[in-house]
């Protein structure tokens, strides 16, 4: 039977959060067997916890944010993810700030440090949800899915399909014989152009950068528009190529669909049971893989 395990040492990391823009340092503790994945926010007296489970979630717009009392860590999905897919089923997460370090906008430092510090075993079995029936969510307006059914290995597909012009019809694949930190961690998130003003308008995307997410331009740009989007991050020499802000290099044709990978492997971790099962994701987001979750979640405490 397979063992729980924690990190072999402490990492740390420091950055921006992304919708907050608050600076933030955040260090990864090894912690005992059967806690799982708990953060505590260390800058609010008491230092409250919260741990990252299903029923925590209390809020899914452009990030997953858990809450448990005073509590509360928004964006968690990335190092969830890393965590999780990498091995690690207990971690204790100091927080000085009320979002998780956006980084360059993908899990590859997360990832990264967990390879350099390593893992370690404990004495505590893992435990696991063996899917014995058919769960799903959609929202069918939306063209969103997630079925999960019985298999004996766990695998997630993700398919995304947004009518864009750009991006197209992309999906990836992830099972125990893909290399995560080489294949998915690196992937960054994304955002279409017309949404941005108007994430800036609801207060939200104050820590990022182009540098931080990948920028999908589906119609050609006014000089106004591009000046505007220089203004808002500080660039002088924003173009667009081929659909994308030319900031950056795609580092894999299917990024973004890699990216949806990246988070609902964050996601549905917040089962807390490592799931025997295959996951169909078509046009996943944060809502759907977290509702997924909590119906997992439900079977258990039946």
């Amino acid at each position: 039977m397979t063992k729980q395990r924690t990190l072999a040492a402490p990492i740390t990391f420091s950055g921006k959060g992304l919708h907050t823009g608050a600076l933030v340092t955040m260090t990864v503790h090894p912690a005992q067997e059967g806690s799982g994945i708990v953060f505590r926010r260390t800058d609010l007296k008491g230092s409250p916890s919260v741990a990252a489970l299903a029923h925590n979630v209390c809020d899914t717009s452009r990030g997953t944010t858990i809450k448990d009392g005073k509590a509360k860590v928004s964006t968690i999905e990335h190092i969830v993810s890393a965590l999780w897919t990498m091995g690690v089923d207990n971690a204790l997460i100091d927080i000085d700030a009320p979002e998780v370090p956006i980084m360059d906008g993908s899990a590859r430092a997360y990832a990264a440090e967990i390879l350099r510090v390593g893992t370690t075993e404990q004495e505590a079995p893992r435990e696991y949800f063996e899917v014995t029936e058919e769960f799903l969510f959609e929202i069918p307006k939306k063209g969103v899915e997630v079925r999960i059914t019985p298999a004996e290995e766990y695998s997630v597909d993700v398919v995304v399909d947004y009518n864009s012009k750009v991006v197209g019809r992309q999906s990836s694949h992830y099972d125990g014989s893909v290399d995560y930190p080489a294949e998915i961690a690196p992937c960054r998130t994304f955002v279409f152009l017309h949404e941005i003003e108007l994430l800036l308008k609801l207060g939200l995307i104050k820590g990022g950068s182009v540098e931080s997410a990948i920028v999908v331009v589906e119609k050609p740009i006014s000089d106004g528009t591009k000046r505007r989007i220089c203004k808002t991050f500080g660039r002088e020499d924003i173009e667009v190529e081929k659909g994308y802000l030319n900031h950056l290099q795609l580092r894999f044709e299917n990024e973004i669909a890699r990216h949806k990978l990246l988070d609902i492997l964050g996601d549905l971790a917040l089962l807390g049971r490592r799931i025997k099962g295959r996951v169909e994701a078509l046009r996943p987001g944060h809502l759907a893989n977290t509702q997924m979750a909590q119906q997992l979640e439900a079977k258990l405490t039946k």
